[in-house]
């Protein structure tokens, strides 16, 4: 899975590595956070459907998702693309997706954090619900966490550890060095990185940031130029458990 897709050069080096992947034999199911996609921005539809065309099974997506207006009323047609399980009630779009793999269908979800971030629904408590409800029966569940805390990230971990295949995080951009099985069985890493501009900050242009650090000036900040590098993760898995058999981290440029 990629961490978040940045702008136009994250997509291209996401259409790069999921057809390598796929060619070489590396993955057999490809995914994505695709919440930074335009301009840094949430996704248009547009930009959902290219993503899907460079190989990407399913997408999830963060607290960027109603950037772009038009989205609201197109999200309902993309039924590979998960926004934020626990928005509240009535939010357009589903918090969950289920793909087709060789080994059997496979359930990504999209959950999105609550601490330093904009007031949700449980995360916890929206997975409980989807683990008695509709992803009662399906053994392969991976589960993408956007969010900021790192505790909040961990918790979340070991709260569905043993209950679904993977619970991944994303939102930071930063690739982190905990990937592990937990011991219940569950793969674990706080954040997949970013797929996006390498020499940047946070995919976006590095002076502007800079400065605003150094005098608190709100200043603008494109999407970064120059090549991009990929971060995410790849995970095994044993069908019939459901359970992780392997993670590592991949940062390919």
């Amino acid at each position: 899975m990629s961490g978040d897709i940045v702008g136009a050069p994250g997509r291209a080096a996401f259409a790069r590595a999921a057809a390598a992947w796929r060619a070489d034999g590396r993955a057999q199911v490809v995914l994505a956070n695709a919440e930074n996609a335009a301009g840094g921005r949430g996704p248009t539809p547009e930009i959902l459907d290219e993503i899907l065309a460079a190989g990407a099974d399913a997408l999830t997506l963060g607290d960027h998702t109603w950037d772009q207006k038009e989205l609201a009323g197109s999200l309902a047609r993309f039924d590979r693309v998960a926004r934020p399980a626990n928005f509240p009630p009535g939010a357009a779009g589903q918090g969950y997706a289920v793909v087709p793999t060789p080994a059997g269908p496979l359930a990504v979800v999209s959950l999105i954090g609550r601490v330093f971030m904009p007031p949700n629904d449980c995360p916890f408590q929206a997975m409980d619900r989807l683990l008695a409800g509709p992803l009662a029966e399906v053994r392969m569940i991976m589960v993408d966490i956007h969010a900021e805390a790192t505790s909040e990230k961990e918790a979340l971990g070991y709260f569905l550890d043993g209950r679904v295949t993977a619970v991944v995080g994303t939102h930071t951009h930063v690739q982190t060095a905990d990937a592990q099985i937990l011991p219940g069985g569950t793969a674990y890493l706080t954040d997949l990185g970013m797929t996006g501009p390498a020499r940047s900050i946070l995919g976006r242009e590095i002076a502007p940031i800079v400065a605003r650090f150094q005098d608190g000036m709100p200043r603008k900040a494109d999407v970064a130029r120059g090549d991009a590098v990929f971060c995410g993760a790849l995970i095994e898995a044993d069908p019939e458990s459901g359970r992780a058999l392997a993670i590592r981290t991949v940062r390919e440029t």
